[in-house]
């Protein structure tokens, strides 16, 4: 906890303590730190393959549209980041009123402007099954809608306050709107009825709704989530 001090934000404060969080992620360690009254999450990073700096960027700009916790200090060189802590839950099903919050969510993170490389999703996927072929396929028939996407939306990564905010940022970038609504689909196994509710939510009356693309998507997450724990189950 003392290299701590080194930073300006405790320099005159007193670091009361200090703990490794229960649940972890797989690219960070997350610590709570307790300030004089204030909590605070301290990430060490554990992946050496991630730009921090986009992150922290990212978080920013998300922070200023309230749908963030406040990114306070990265420290590239100590691998680390501290933001403030955001008290919520976890759900893993959500009713009408979640998913109108979360589509406002998206439309805010979605509306967000940052000069980067779009990410070539097809490059990601290592073996291509023919479903998965296929989805490309039709995503290329497609016009793409290249917007700011968080692209990791599993129910681990949002917290439901009095508002929703979204952490973890590790896999932030442009990338299509749909493969972020995919995921949400995905992660919380959202109904027909559910689905069409959180689209019609986040698309406006006169928006041509594109089925097909977000079937196309969902293949697409449901194949890099396969494909990352495949990967941690051969490193592990």
């Amino acid at each position: 906890m003392h290299k701590l001090k080194q930073y300006i934000l405790f320099e005159n404060r007193n670091i009361d303590s200090y703990e490794l969080l229960e649940n972890q992620g797989y690219c960070n360690e997350n610590y709570l730190l307790h300030s004089e009254g204030k909590k605070y999450i301290v990430r060490k990073f554990i992946r050496t393959d991630i730009d921090r700096k986009f992150e922290f960027q990212v978080q920013k700009l998300a922070f200023e549209k309230a749908i963030s916790a406040e990114p306070l200090l990265l420290d590239e060189e100590n691998a680390l980041s501290i933001s403030t802590y955001v008290e919520g839950i976890h759900k893993d099903q959500l009713e009408n009123n979640d998913l109108n919050q979360f589509a406002e969510v998206l439309k805010k993170l979605h509306s967000l402007k940052l000069e980067s490389e779009p990410i070539l999703i097809e490059t990601l996927i290592e073996g291509k099954s023919k479903e998965v072929q296929d989805a490309l396929i039709t995503i290329d028939t497609f016009e793409s809608e290249t917007v700011l996407c968080h692209n990791d939306l599993n129910p681990h990564n949002i917290l439901f306050t009095q508002t929703i905010k979204l952490i973890d940022w590790e896999y932030a970038g442009m990338n299509d709107r749909y493969f972020d609504l995919a995921s949400v689909c995905v992660e919380f196994d959202l109904t027909k009825e559910d689905e069409e509710h959180f689209l019609r939510s986040y698309f406006t009356m006169q928006d041509d709704i594109k089925y097909e693309k977000l079937k196309a998507y969902k293949v697409i997450y449901k194949a890099l989530c396969t494909q990352w724990f495949e990967n941690l189950e051969r490193e592990a």
